[in-house]
């Protein structure tokens, strides 16, 4: 695989402390790349069932229907899914992990220190690569090496959200009696799939992250913290 240069196409953006959980949504939010390849539904960053791993899912082209629509969605050979991760507190990525698509397989590279940062990236070849067969929905395909473990496929969405009582509340229609309890709403997704890019990684391979703006390692409880961050970029 050669370097090419990648240009960013959307990215979503977040905290990681590594005993939490964190989600950033972006479902059909973005106007000029809603349908495309580059359409990130969500990211997700949480700690491992070994709390010295973290778990990295990107999930893509989000709304997919059951059936033949999922099946016949395919990860795009021209698009580099990066995992960002900033451990030094100025928002600049000093590690990356990229995943890309070559046949019938998903490669990853990284974590590693990107030659490029911002909105252009090589997908960074020289340091090699591990890759997983690409699943589908009745041959679930996992890989781990080096401690880290990979998958890439259809899964169901796991984001969760009442989208029409929203719409109601948003439009007025239901103010201010507002959302409903858990248990009464209704999950829009609950029926819907997306294709997803999972990696989980030894925090030893993450560098060390800084402690939270205005605190100090301990205070509250709370631990060090990466911003991380994911991006989908296409080849120019």
């Amino acid at each position: 695989m050669k370097k090419t240069k990648l240009f960013v196409a959307i990215g979503g953006l977040g905290l990681a402390m590594l005993s939490v959980f964190l989600i950033a949504a972006d479902h059909i939010d973005a106007p000029d790349i809603v349908g495309t390849t580059t359409d990130i539904a969500d990211f997700y960053a949480f700690e491992g069932d070994d709390p010295n791993k973290t778990v990295f899912i990107a999930t893509m082209q989000g709304l997919l229907t059951p059936g033949t629509v999922t099946d016949n969605a395919q990860f795009d050979e021209d698009v580099l899914v990066e995992f960002n991760i900033d451990n030094t507190g100025d928002f600049v990525e000093d590690l990356v992990i990229q995943a890309i698509k070559r046949g019938d397989s998903m490669y990853f590279f990284g974590p590693v220190a990107p030659t490029e940062t911002g909105l252009s990236s090589v997908v960074e070849t020289s340091i090699g690569n591990n890759s997983v067969k690409i699943s589908t929905s009745e041959d679930v395909q996992t890989i781990s090496n080096d401690g880290m473990t990979f998958f890439a496929g259809p899964r169901r969405d796991a984001f969760y959200f009442d989208f029409n009582r929203f719409n109601q509340v948003a439009s007025g229609v239901v103010a201010p009696e507002g959302f409903l309890p858990p248990g009464e709403a209704q999950d829009f997704f609950v029926d819907l799939n997306v294709l997803a890019i999972v990696v989980e990684v030894p925090n030893s391979m993450l560098g060390t992250a800084p402690p939270h703006v205005g605190e100090t390692v301990g205070i509250n409880g709370l631990p060090p913290a990466y911003n991380v961050w994911v991006s989908a970029k296409r080849k120019q």
